[in-house]
C-alpha cells in the first residue's frame, strides 16, 4: 500500500473504508465559458405583417386618421412620407400597406463565447491502483443569445389606397405630418382600395434566440494526485439539457420603395440528451481548498423551435465548456 491508498500492483477495485483519512467527497463551483455553439434560422411560408393597420388608417408610408372636428367624411389628421405618393395630374394621394410576404430561406450564425456558471458534487468509492474511483453530479447554467441579420429575398403583397385631393390648390410637400386638431388641409377619410400584384422584395432586420441552457450530468470519475501540489480528475457519462427562452424577430419588408415593419416573438422550450467527457486540473492552495481549471466536451444534439413557418435550431452537438473556480474536498 502506498501513502495515497490503493495497490499500484493490482487491478482490483478496493473499497475505501469509511474511516479513511482521505477526503473522498468534493464540491466545486465556478465560472464557465461555452464555445462552439451556433444556430440555424429558417423562414418558409407566407407571413403576415404586424407593423401597419390600414383598417385603422395606419399605412406603411403615411396615416389618415379622424381629427377632433368629428367630421366623418374628411380629416386634417393625415401625413405622408414621399413626393412620389402624390400624382398632381390625377390629384390622387396614394398610401401603401404590406399585408404579407412569402420567403423560403435559411442562414446559420455562430455565437459565443457565452459566459455561464457551473457546480458539481462527487464522492470517491474505491481505490484503483493510484487513482480514486467514484462519481460526480454536475449542473451548468448558460445564457445564450444568437442573432441573425441576414437579408432574405421575398415576394411581397401590397395594397394601394388612393385619396382624392380634388379642390386642394396648395398641396403640402412631402414629408408632411399634421396633428389631430383638424386645422389643416382636408382629405377624405375613405380611400379607393387597389390590390397590387405580388412583387419582388427583401426581408431585412434581425431574428434572435434568447435562451437559457440548463445542463445536468452524471457519471463515473477518476481522481489522482499528480504531485504534492497538483491533482487531476477525469470523468464521462450521460447528460441532459433544458433549453428555454424566446425567439424574437424585428424585420423590415421592402418592395417598390415602400417599407413595412414586422415584429413579434414566441416562447421556446426543448429537452435534449447526450453525454459528456471532462478533465479537471486542481492546484492545492490549502488542505481543503483547490483552484481548478476544467474542460468539458458535452454533445447534446440540437434544440429545435417552430412557430408559424419560422424555425430555429440551436446547435449543441459539439459544444465545449472551459471552467475555472474553487474546489472543496471534504
Amino acid at each position: 500500500m502506498d501513502a495515497f491508498g490503493g495497490d499500484p500492483d493490482s487491478y482490483k477495485f478496493i473499497s475505501i473504508p469509511s474511516d479513511t483519512g482521505d477526503w473522498t467527497r468534493h464540491f466545486r463551483i465556478g465560472a464557465m465559458v461555452g464555445l462552439n455553439i451556433s444556430a440555424k434560422f429558417n423562414e418558409q411560408g407566407t407571413f403576415g405583417v404586424s407593423g401597419n393597420n390600414p383598417a385603422g388608417g395606419i399605412y406603411d408610408d403615411g396615416y389618415v386618421l379622424p381629427d377632433q372636428s368629428g367630421d366623418t367624411k374628411y380629416t386634417g389628421y393625415w401625413g405622408y412620407n414621399n413626393a412620389s405618393q402624390y400624382n398632381s395630374a390625377s390629384q390622387i394621394l396614394t398610401m401603401h400597406a404590406t399585408s404579407s410576404y412569402s420567403t423560403s430561406a435559411d442562414s446559420t450564425d455562430n455565437g459565443g463565447p457565452f459566459p455561464g456558471f457551473e457546480m458539481a458534487y462527487g464522492d470517491n468509492l474505491w481505490y484503483w491502483k493510484h487513482a480514486r474511483v467514484g462519481w460526480e453530479l454536475g449542473f451548468g447554467l448558460l445564457p445564450i443569445t444568437i442573432k441573425d441579420d441576414s437579408t432574405l429575398p421575398a415576394t411581397v403583397n401590397q395594397t394601394a389606397y388612393g385619396f382624392s385631393t380634388t379642390g386642394i390648390y396648395l398641396f403640402p410637400d412631402a414629408p408632411y405630418q399634421a396633428g389631430p386638431s383638424g386645422n389643416s388641409v382636408l382629405i377624405p377619410l375613405s380611400p379607393t382600395t387597389t390590390p397590387q400584384p405580388p412583387a419582388a422584395g427583401t426581408v431585412a432586420g434581425t431574428r434572435q434566440l434568447d435562451e437559457m441552457l440548463y445542463t445536468l450530468r452524471l457519471g463515473p470519475s477518476f481522481y489522482w494526485d499528480l504531485t504534492e501540489d497538483f491533482g487531476m480528475s477525469l470523468g464521462a457519462g450521460g447528460a441532459m439539457g433544458i433549453v428555454t427562452g424566446n425567439y424574437k424577430y424585428n424585420e423590415t419588408i421592402t418592395s417598390g420603395g415602400v417599407s413595412a415593419q414586422n415584429f413579434g416573438s414566441f416562447g421556446t422550450t426543448d429537452l435534449i440528451y447526450g453525454g459528456y467527457a471532462s478533465g479537471t486540473l486542481m492546484y492545492h492552495i490549502l488542505d481543503n481548498a483547490d483552484f481548478y481549471l476544467g474542460a468539458q466536451y458535452m454533445p447534446l444534439g440540437n434544440a429545435s423551435f417552430n412557430n408559424g413557418g419560422r424555425q430555429a435550431e440551436l446547435k449543441l452537438g459539439g459544444q465545449v465548456y472551459v471552467s475555472l473556480g474553487i474546489n472543496w474536498p471534504f
